[in-house]
């Protein structure tokens, strides 16, 4: 799922970025950023980010304040020449859900394992699942996004595009 008014090269950094840079805003309304990896729900497009429940400041501060942004500002590893730096600024939610099962994520988790090979290391040996359950165990984040800009070629100097979803 594409959202309008979204051009296929936008689309195309959220299809092969490796990671984004997702900010929160913290208890004090300082924001906080980390690099995430994120997940597309199908049918809706809306992004998905998922978070140990041993690392939950991220979904604590969504559930104070929703508003929420994600920078595509490196592409590392996308296979993208020149890629437009893109900016997406949304509403999340944060259930108060707690899941190890990604059924109906299939194929974003099979591109997840593609792309972090080494995460087979600890995620295939059953002891070191059992030690880091924890991990495992997460919490969803789902943004919708509401306005997009973007740099075409990176270039934060000159006057990004928009759209307003």
């Amino acid at each position: 799922m594409t959202f309008q008014g979204i051009p296929p090269e936008i689309e195309e950094v959220f299809r092969e970025f490796r990671t984004c840079e997702y900010t929160t805003i913290s208890r004090k309304g300082t924001p906080v950023t980390w690099p995430v990896v994120l997940l597309r729900e199908k049918g809706t497009g809306r992004f998905i980010i998922t978070t140990s429940i041993g690392l939950p400041q991220k979904a604590f501060n969504v559930r104070r304040n929703p508003k929420v942004s994600l920078l595509f500002s490196d592409p590392t590893g996308s296979g993208l020449e020149n890629p437009p730096t893109v900016l997406v600024q949304g509403d999340a939610e944060a259930p108060d859900e707690i899941t190890n099962n990604f059924f109906g994520y299939d194929d974003q988790m099979r591109v997840l394992a593609d792309r972090q090979p080494d995460g087979k290391l600890f995620s295939g040996n059953p002891v070191t699942r059992y030690l880091f359950d924890w991990y495992y165990m997460r919490l969803f984040t789902y943004v919708t996004p509401r306005r997009v800009q973007w740099w075409d070629g990176g270039d934060l100097t000159s006057e990004p595009h928009e759209v307003t979803l």
